[in-house]
């Protein structure tokens, strides 16, 4: 190893939307083992996990604020038609905001945070891990045409997947060890797809394509096998989701040879 490294432990967390609870199991399994990070890397529902992480709830609070009561995609989006997206997802944002109040900002969090965002307006991947939480957090999960983008300090930024949904990119380099969790597999197209499910296809098979790479950077590669059966936007299997995360990154902390003498990376 070449210089000290800002970071120990660094865990990224791809997007995936509703199947991002899988992270929350993945934190869980870690936690077990008496593994915490250093910092955190996120994109899209990657983010929202991080954040509220790093707020300080616990991976079962997490799923619990999404499960307590029968949450509906409608529930946090209202339509927007007529603006560069289908959907505007403010009410999301209040939600996460609250379930995380007092915390508003990057430097209150618990854990080093960083946020993967692409520019529109430059046609960038870039990160935040500095400043307020709740635009730069939106933004990660606007996934274009779906969600109008976030438009900050004057220009537009839409989901970090669009050019990296595996985060790995933001820490490498900045990590001794690094643990990538991939929670998004591409599921098929149905016979009679609608616009939004065309969109939201496209977006995938784009974002998939740097996935391979960005992994590559990991220590550790965790693949959240069995999510391909849940749907992107609904809540109602997400713990299930969370156990497929908790399963999913016990097996691979065993054959790293970490579950069961507690060792941190």
């Amino acid at each position: 190893m070449q210089g000290q490294k800002q970071y120990r432990l660094g865990i990224a967390l791809s997007g995936g939307g509703a199947r991002g609870f899988a992270h929350a199991g993945a934190l869980k399994a870690l936690a077990e083992a008496n593994i915490k990070p250093d910092v955190l890397a996120g994109v899209s529902a990657g983010a929202v996990v991080a954040v509220m992480y790093g707020a300080g709830m616990g991976p079962e609070q997490i799923v619990e604020a999404f499960s307590g009561q029968a949450h509906r995609f409608s529930d946090f989006t209202r339509l927007s038609l007529g603006s560069p997206g289908l959907f505007n997802p403010a009410k999301f944002k209040r939600y996460v905001m609250g379930a995380i109040a007092p915390v508003k900002t990057f430097e209150e969090l618990s854990v080093d945070t960083y946020i993967g965002v692409t520019n529109l307006t430059t046609g960038q991947a870039c990160e935040f891990h500095t400043g307020e939480l709740a635009d730069v957090m939106l933004a990660s999960c606007s996934i274009p045409i779906i969600f109008r983008p976030v438009e900050i300090d004057g220009d537009l930024y839409v989901d970090g997947g669009v050019l990296h949904n595996m985060p790995s990119w933001i820490l490498a380099g900045r990590c001794e060890r690094l643990i990538g969790v991939n929670v998004s597999p591409v599921k098929g197209l149905g016979k009679r797809p609608r616009l939004s499910d065309v969109a939201l296809r496209s977006y995938q098979l784009m974002s998939k394509a740097s996935v391979p790479g960005d992994m590559e950077l990991c220590d550790i590669r965790v693949e959240v096998p069995g999510l391909e059966a849940f749907s992107t936007f609904g809540l109602k299997n997400i713990k299930q989701i969370y156990i497929n995360g908790y399963e999913a990154m016990k097996l691979a902390l065993q054959d790293a040879g970490l579950w069961l003498n507690n060792i941190i990376v």
